[in-house]
This record gives structure tokens, C-alpha cells and sequence, in this order.
């Protein structure tokens, strides 16, 4: 299924998707939900790509776990007013700075 499928979920508080080879899409595809969104957990799930700083500006976000994802960024974009809320977070090696 793709990640672009979630857009119909406005309330959408909570993703944890581990080990689904099916899964695929950009994680950018999840800013639509950015006002809901606390925690996404995408683990194993190799066919999500895009930038992790796309979901810099999700004002509830507390946990972001991409390991083992085809996500890329760099961490030393993250600015101070981005990932406000942000208690956990977990990025693949693909990130620069990431696991």
C-alpha cells in the first residue's frame, strides 16, 4: 500500500507499520496529517523514501523511527525551530547523522 493512501485519515494520531515490504511512497506524503501526527514509527519497511526534514514542522510530533528505511536527509539541517517536540528519534544510515 502506499503512504499517500493515509491522506484520508485527517485524525490520524499514530503510525507504526515494522516489517511490510508492501509499504511504499515518500514520507513528505504524511504532511497532510502534520497537525495530528505524534508519533510514526515506519521500521524495516525499505520502499519508503523522501527526506526525514519533511516532517520537521509537525507541531505534535514526539517519536520518529525510520530505521532501516531508504529515507535520506542530513541532521545537520534541523534548524531550532524544527522537530519542536520531538522526544525520540531514530533515522536510518541513508541520513547523514542517522544510525
Amino acid at each position: 500500500w502506499e503512504l499517500e493512501m493515509l491522506s484520508g485519515f485527517p485524525l490520524l494520531r499514530e503510525l507504526n507499520v515494522k516489517y511490510n515490504r508492501f509499504l511504499r511512497g515518500d514520507i513528505g506524503s504524511l504532511n497532510v496529517l502534520k497537525r495530528t501526527l505524534e508519533k510514526v514509527k515506519i521500521f524495516d519497511c525499505n520502499n519508503v523514501k523522501g527526506d526525514f526534514m519533511d516532517l520537521a514542522d509537525c507541531p505534535r510530533l514526539t517519536v520518529l523511527n525510520l530505521d532501516h528505511t531508504s529515507v535520506t536527509g542530513d541532521v545537520r539541517d534541523i534548524g531550532e525551530n524544527d522537530f519542536l517536540h520531538l522526544e525520540y528519534i531514530v533515522l536510518p544510515k541513508t541520513v547523514i547523522g542517522g544510525w
